[in-house]
């Protein structure tokens, strides 16, 4: 008996995904727990089991193409079984619209075109590429042997296959320059389905949610004592950012109504503090979640924040790592941003941005000396967070960072 896969909906806001590679192809024998195919949605590109044993029958969505949740993704089953009726009995079952099967040796996605102008390196090595790379380089002809990858451990990523000119031994040097002058030139890519729920949730989250902001200047120059005087102790690396989080999980027990989220019909207060801190991937933004951030110490939340930027550079962050958040951090300070605004990050109701720490003068005791300073701004949604209190949270957050020691007690 045949079974139908469907687009699987791998996490909470996904609504389509984009199959970047399928592992299998029609013909082929599957078996339960292996890879059938890579799928993107708006958060990564994940791996997806087989949940079945049989052979795959039909390809429901080819490489590079995107389709709904719960839409016919693959059928898998016994060989010679009747497609065109499995997908006919799909069809009335799901409301799902199947575009009609001919013959099975017509599902094999045609090859890619030729590479031109390419001289490649011959290599009998797997290529190690990222699937949307891969995809790339298959629609553009671009043998991927003759690329020199810039992501980690040397694979291929899309940047590398945006900036590549072929190789072409009679022409001058003259053509490898980004542009000769004068003449216009544009490249246009495809949107990733991570940028488009980036664009959309955003968006929405702008133009929806009536938003202000309040900027604090913070002295930091007994973070920055204590700091040292931390990572001086054996095995402790402690960042600024650490700390940062530490600081709003205190601050927003103290101010509940701030860890707060506009529902529609109702306000919900939040108990417990959950932390979204905003990473920058490849093709976007993920926000994985420190979650109970308040009954942590800095080793602790220091250990998950780094290693959830290493699952996020890699691709391998699961749905329970980004959901849940109750308050956004987004720290821009170490690309040496000064200030910035950011956009409220649904369900929550305010979002954190965290400058630079710049040496300026101050003034202290009266007198004019050298002072490290690090600007904040919290934007807030007003349909939840007044001025005073998103005002009295800074305050206590500015508390908390200008001296360390009372995020001890």
């Amino acid at each position: 008996m045949a079974e139908i896969v469907y687009m699987p909906k791998l996490s909470d806001t996904m609504t389509e995904g984009v199959v970047a590679a399928w592992n299998k192809k029609v013909g082929e024998e599957v078996k339960e727990g292996e890879i059938l195919a890579e799928i993107e949605t708006d958060k990564a590109t994940m791996e997806f089991e087989s949940f079945y044993d049989g052979v795959l029958l039909h390809i429901g969505v080819e490489t590079g193409n995107a389709a709904p949740v719960n839409s016919v993704l693959a059928v898998i089953g016994a060989k010679d079984e009747d497609v065109k009726e499995i997908l006919k009995n799909a069809t009335q079952a799901d409301d799902t619209a199947v575009a009609p099967v001919e013959e099975n040796k017509a599902e094999t996605p045609a090859p890619a075109p030729a590479p031109t102008q390419v001289s490649p390196a011959v290599s009998n090595e797997k290529i190690f590429a990222s699937p949307l790379a891969k995809k790339l380089a298959s629609e553009k002809g671009i043998d991927l042997n003759s690329l020199q990858g810039s992501g980690d451990n040397g694979r291929i990523i899309k940047r590398d296959i945006d900036h590549y000119i072929p190789f072409t031994p009679s022409a001058p040097a003259a053509q490898y320059s980004s542009a000769p002058a004068g003449t216009e030139s544009f490249t246009d890519e495809s949107v990733s389905q991570m940028r488009k729920t980036i664009a959309r949730r955003l968006a929405d989250s702008k133009f929806t949610a009536p938003h202000f902001y309040l900027t604090l200047d913070i002295d930091m120059d007994n973070a920055i004592a204590s700091r040292k005087a931390m990572n001086a102790m054996d095995g402790v690396k402690v960042s600024f950012n650490d700390m940062v989080v530490k600081s709003v999980a205190h601050s927003l027990k103290k101010n509940p109504n701030v860890n707060s989220a506009w529902m529609g019909d109702f306000i919900r207060r939040n108990d417990h503090v959950h932390i979204g801190v905003a990473v920058a991937v490849e093709d976007g933004l993920l926000v994985p979640v420190i979650k109970f951030a308040d009954t942590k110490g800095l080793m602790q939340i220091s250990a998950e924040v780094k290693d959830f930027a290493q699952k996020a550079k890699d691709k391998k962050l699961q749905p329970s790592d980004w959901e849940g958040n109750t308050f956004t951090i987004s720290n821009l300070g170490m690309f040496g941003i000064e200030s910035f605004t950011a956009i409220v990050n649904p369900p929550d109701s305010c979002i954190l941005a965290i400058g630079g720490i710049k040496q300026v003068p101050v003034v202290k005791d009266g007198a004019l000396v050298p002072g490290n300073v690090m600007k904040v701004t919290l934007s807030c949604d007003h349909r939840v967070v007044d001025g005073a209190t998103g005002a009295a949270f800074l305050q206590d957050f500015k508390q908390f960072l200008e001296n360390p020691v009372s995020m001890l007690l």
